[in-house]
């Protein structure tokens, strides 16, 4: 799964700094950023967010047979987190024992390492979540 590097770049925002949008007119929340809103289908008065990164894990499956790229993390928390201003977010769980992930539990966003391409390619960074008390 290797994208470009223009992609990249273009997701940087939402990826480093959990920013999504919201509509201005149905105050519907959204993560990752979209132009227009799924609920009223306006586009016109679409707002940039910055997400706190808080939130709670909503659902979550423990990955013990990743996708390429993937395998020196196995096995790993892959969890739906609902973050306190409403939209949810799929991202790994990290920094606990994964006997330690159940739903409900308080999460918060952490900056870390996606991926890399090959060994000296491009490092991806982005959020992941880690438990709180």
């Amino acid at each position: 799964m290797t994208e470009g590097i223009a992609l990249h770049w273009r997701l940087l925002p939402g990826r480093y700094n959990l920013k999504g949008t919201e509509c201005g007119n149905c105050g519907a929340k959204f993560f990752p950023a979209r132009r227009i809103c799924s609920h009223c289908r306006r586009k016109g008065k679409i707002k940039d967010v910055k997400y706190s990164g808080l939130g709670e894990i909503y659902t979550y499956t423990i990955v013990r047979s990743p996708s390429t790229g993937f395998e020196f993390q196995k096995p790993f928390a892959l969890a739906v987190i609902k973050l306190v201003e409403g939209p949810l977010v799929t991202a790994q769980v990290v920094d606990c024992d994964i006997r330690d992930v159940a739903i409900g539990k308080k999460v918060k966003a952490a900056f870390r390492k996606i991926i890399a391409d090959g060994d000296e390619g491009i490092i991806r960074y982005g959020y992941k979540f880690r438990l709180v008390n």
